[in-house]
This record gives structure tokens, C-alpha cells and sequence, in this order.
């Protein structure tokens, strides 16, 4: 019974061209770009994904970049309390102790 409904449905959304309309408004963009400056723009964005798959965190960083994100993540390293020598990745270990607590005298 549902089986029957769904290809009855899915036939009358090809009768009413419903599968047309949606390959029609894809079309643009299936097409090859014929402006070009949009031609420019995809240029641009397969080079920027061809340098990023280096696996650097920046892609074509200059030395003077560098330098002023190493200082900023020291900068975020000290006030979120690290340092030289402290691992930042690593999650912190809580110690709790039992408070000392004074023994009640019942007698009195």
C-alpha cells in the first residue's frame, strides 16, 4: 500500500515536470563558466585548494605573519595559563581532597 503510494507520487511529480524544474535550476551551475571574471574566480579557488592541501595551518604565510602568530598564540598560551614546557592540548587533571572536618562531641 505504500510502496504503491510513493510511485504514485513520484509519478505525478514527473507529470507535473517537478524533476525539470530542479535539473533547469541546476543547469547554471552544471555548465562550464562562460564569464570571465566568474571563470576567474574558480581559477582562483582550485589554486587557493591546491596550496592549502600542503598541510600548513597558512597558505604562502610571509615571515613577518609567522612571527605575529607565534606571538599571539604565546599570548593566548600565558593568559589561558600556559607556558614553556606546558601542553595546552593536553586535558587537565582535577585532584580533589576531602576536607578536614572537626568530629562533633555528642557527650555533654
Amino acid at each position: 500500500m505504500l510502496s504503491s503510494q510513493l510511485l504514485n507520487g513520484i509519478k505525478n511529480s514527473i507529470k507535473t515536470g517537478v524533476s525539470n524544474r530542479n535539473i533547469g535550476i541546476l543547469a547554471p551551475c552544471l555548465q562550464k563558466a562562460t564569464d570571465p571574471i566568474q571563470q576567474l574566480f574558480v581559477d582562483k579557488i582550485r589554486e587557493y585548494k591546491q596550496k592549502s592541501s600542503s598541510g600548513k595551518n597558512l597558505v604562502e604565510p610571509t615571515p613577518e605573519l609567522e612571527k605575529e602568530l607565534k606571538t599571539e598564540l604565546e599570548k593566548v598560551a600565558r593568559q589561558y595559563g600556559g607556558g614553556s614546557g606546558v601542553d595546552m592540548t593536553k586535558f587537565p587533571s582535577f585532584k580533589f581532597q576531602d576536607p578536614v572536618i572537626d568530629p562533633i562531641n555528642l557527650e555533654k
